[in-house]
């Protein structure tokens, strides 16, 4: 899924189209991935290793027996030295092939749970927000319209004067607009709906006011 000259031109279009009867501000940014989610890759690598010992303790009698036949079979006995460390071996080559396999993002992607990619994208877009949006018209009507295309999530964020006149609800219509075609793979004709659905919206509370200046770029941000 990605964004084409054609589909960033479409979407700068339809800002412009919508910002026209408002004094409210759209910004728009599609990111590929809100986060490299390595973490969650570290957490699946520690669980397959604590699963290895967890297996070592459940059968301990036969584990020992292959230890005996792998270190010494004519020795009486596997030392505690040897045991321990064919563990340790063990261990250090989960967590190589783990991380490994792990390194590759739509396998770290899919092991990760949805309720933490919708943590990060929110965080992603207040991140975004704070530093594109916020407080930076007049009014405080600035809205940002945040895509995560790897996550197939997307967040709208308002400025302060549109959050005490627009409940949270309202936007669900945008959200639906988005939805849709980005589960087909469209994530353009997605934001083009959206950023209308948007504009409707702040016409109705914010209507454009004679004097109003374009104070944020009606261009889609690709980060």
């Amino acid at each position: 899924m990605r964004m084409t000259a054609e589909d960033r031109d479409r979407v700068t279009a339809a800002v412009t189209a919508a910002e026209a009867g408002t004094d409210g501000e759209i910004v728009t940014v599609v990111a590929r991935a809100s986060d490299a989610y390595h973490d969650v890759a570290l957490h699946w690598t520690l669980l397959a290793m604590l699963l290895v010992l967890a297996l070592l303790a459940a059968f301990p009698r036969e584990t020992v027996e292959r230890l005996h036949l792998l270190v010494d079979p004519w020795a009486p006995a596997v030392s505690t030295r040897a045991a321990l460390t064919i563990a340790l071996f063990l261990l250090a080559v989960t967590f190589l092939i783990c991380r490994l396999v792990l390194a590759w993002r739509p396998l770290r992607l899919a092991l990760t749970p949805g309720a933490t990619k919708a943590r990060r994208v929110r965080a992603r877009a207040l991140a975004i927000f704070r530093a594109a949006a916020e407080k930076r018209t007049a009014a405080g009507t600035g809205v940002l319209l945040y895509l995560s295309l790897d996550e197939h999530r997307a967040e709208i964020i308002a400025d302060a004067a549109i959050h005490d006149r627009v409940p949270d609800e309202t936007w669900g219509a945008a959200m639906a607009a988005l939805v849709g075609p980005l589960r087909e793979d469209h994530p353009a004709d997605g934001m083009v709906a959206a950023v209308g659905q948007i504009g409707l919206v702040l016409g109705e509370h914010f209507p454009r006011t004679p004097g109003d200046t374009n104070e944020l770029p009606d261009r889609l941000i690709i980060l």
